[in-house]
């Protein structure tokens, strides 16, 4: 994987040669102030229906089966390989709150800061993708992964980097409150 430095207005965001997945988990293990940032499992479509409510679930895309599946076997992992939770946030959207639940990593607290910013105003990703990057900062030097379930869109906005339904990247806060991109895992495909 090649290199990249981004610079962004006021705070330097840096993206560094992302670690394999196979990697990171000793990292999530033993190293302090991580943050995965997930995509939701697998929900088919993209965006959501017209005139959808955050209230209604029967109005939104969700998961499928196979999404739950998902989200059951990428909790398995993180269960498996022993990675220490220190919280679960997600998304106030369905698919989100679910795939969060579905992991069981732990008490899943919705969190307006990953809401969609896939039909969001500029004004409105730009306030999310601050609000994000607070959570993350805050998180520097302290023990246990902090996991934030949420959206593709809303990923870019941090990382740059798209991954697939139930995909992850892997961040932290410097010292100087850059945001460094450890590495991304993968989700599994199939079950």
């Amino acid at each position: 994987m090649s290199w990249l430095i981004a610079l962004v207005t006021g705070m330097s965001l840096l993206f560094v040669a992302p670690a394999q997945a196979q990697d990171l988990w000793p990292t999530l293990r033993e190293d302090r102030g991580l943050v995965v940032l997930m995509r939701h499992a697998i929900a088919p479509g993209g965006g959501d229906p017209a005139g959808f409510t955050l209230d209604d679930c029967r109005t939104q895309r969700n998961l499928s089966a196979e999404g739950r599946a998902q989200a059951r076997a990428i909790g398995q992992r993180f269960r498996k390989e022993r990675v220490p939770i220190a919280a679960v946030r997600a998304s106030r959207w369905c698919r989100a709150v679910d795939t969060a639940r579905l992991l069981n990593l732990g008490r899943v607290t919705p969190t307006s800061a990953l809401n969609s910013v896939f039909t969001a105003s500029s004004a409105v990703a730009r306030q999310r993708q601050k609000a994000t990057e607070r959570l993350i900062r805050a998180h520097r030097g302290k023990s246990g992964v902090l996991v934030l379930v949420g959206h593709q869109a809303n990923i870019i906005d941090v990382t740059g980097i798209a991954p697939g339904s139930g995909g992850a990247v892997v961040v932290r806060a410097d010292a100087r409150g850059n945001i460094q991109v450890v590495g991304e895992i993968q989700a599994p495909t199939s079950q």
